[in-house]
């Protein structure tokens, strides 16, 4: 990819004051030890990252959850455990846009003074029985429509839209394997992805079918683990190493369920997203897509511009396995990380927070800005929220 220079700090480049940092994320396990429980995994990330980004549990009058099995606890419930007082509390259960959903209004809630330490905590205990249950009954449409039918998950509705943009793009099974290959390169320089053996195109291509044309490795694995992001004031934080937000939109039920898929909302908050930024996707040294599907990927890198409108898309692939475009979802991403139930949502907030603050270790590339795009709650059809968030190293 062709980047452009990337715009001065001052008049011309956005900024909301606010910055992020102490990202942190619990061990992914896809089978858990005996005794675990989300609210021990969300309390372990609470307090990694407020220790990483130089904090005490004191400091902190703010904290967001996004979780769908903590039971009959809230958000409310943990911070009490946790001996947390605040004065901004906030719970989102909104998946896979959930970080950018949360991160939002955190920003709002520090500018208007209703808090100075905000920490954002997202993830589950998914064993075999609660991804079951999630399953079955995502929310009143899939519990009164689609488990009778019997609908097992997701997975048939993302063949579907797979093999949808398999004819819109030309894209060939070949296609979408480099984006998974690439992406599992990344996870082998990350201790904690789960899935870190190497994987070669031929692997992917072997892989079992699970619906057609979706093999094992398109298919996102259910893990256990939780991740955590602390975002205060600019003027909170010294020297710690942190990444300024400089803009987070978002775009909800933008397609009223009608849609074909092949985009997201992000095709309406992008656009906005740069602008207030004062960058462009040409800009970007890192970004990170929710990816439970490739094709969920591609959509996200198509409607952000990473992909510009017009380019060919095989040939993006091919580059993308070469190590030749901005490199994406660096930390292997879901799809070799595993996805820990709601903490797939703050996946990708933590891995470019880490990018920005210089704490990827082996995978670390040059970041000086990155973007996260958040996809999310599958009604009927498709995602109905997606959200987008842009950042800049600190100076």
């Amino acid at each position: 990819m062709t980047k452009h220079s990337p715009a001065q700090s001052g008049p011309g480049r956005g900024g909301s004051g606010v910055s992020v940092a102490g990202a942190a994320e619990t061990p992914y396990t896809r089978h858990a030890p005996a005794g675990t429980t989300t609210a021990g995994l969300l309390a372990r990330a609470v307090l990694t990252a407020v220790r990483g980004a130089g904090f005490g549990l004191r400091d902190v009058d703010g904290l967001g959850v996004a979780s769908f099995t903590l039971g009959h606890d809230h958000a409310i419930d943990l911070g009490w455990r946790m001996g947390l007082r605040l004065g901004w509390l906030m719970q989102d259960t909104n998946g896979g846009a959930s970080a950018g959903g949360l991160l939002q209004h955190a920003v709002r809630a520090i500018q208007a003074g209703d808090a100075s330490v905000i920490v954002l905590v997202a993830g589950d205990h998914m064993d075999k029985a609660a991804h079951e249950t999630l399953v079955r009954s995502y929310n009143s449409a899939t519990a009164d429509h689609l488990t009778p039918l019997p609908m097992s998950g997701p997975n048939a509705l993302f063949a579907m839209l797979t093999s949808r943009q398999m004819d819109q793009l030309g894209l060939t099974r070949e296609d979408y394997g480099r984006l998974v290959v690439a992406q599992r390169r990344w996870a082998e320089r990350n201790p904690g992805a789960v899935y870190r053996d190497p994987l070669t195109l031929e692997d992917y291509l072997a892989a079992p079918p699970v619906a057609d044309p979706l093999h094992r490795y398109d298919c996102v694995p259910p893990v256990s683990g939780a991740n955590a992001v602390v975002v205060a004031a600019d003027d909170r934080w010294g020297n710690t190493p942190r990444a300024r937000v400089l803009s987070v939109t978002a775009s909800y039920n933008s397609d009223d369920q009608l849609g074909s898929g092949l985009h997201t909302g992000l095709v309406h908050c992008a656009p906005q997203a740069w602008d207030r930024a004062g960058v462009g996707p040409a800009d970007l040294d890192v970004v990170s897509c929710y990816d439970d599907y490739p094709a969920v990927v591609l959509a996200q890198l198509r409607d952000l511009g990473v992909i510009p409108a017009g380019a060919d898309v095989p040939g993006f692939l091919r580059e993308l396995a070469q190590d030749r475009t901005v490199p994406v979802n660096t930390s292997g991403g879901q799809l070799s990380a595993g996805q820990a139930g709601a903490g797939g949502g703050m996946h990708g907030l933590v891995e470019v927070v880490r990018q920005l603050t210089g704490e990827a270790g082996q995978r670390q590339v040059r970041a000086r800005l990155g973007a996260v795009s958040g996809y999310g709650m599958v009604l009927y059809r498709h995602g109905a929220c997606a959200n987008v968030t842009v950042l800049e190293a600190a100076a």
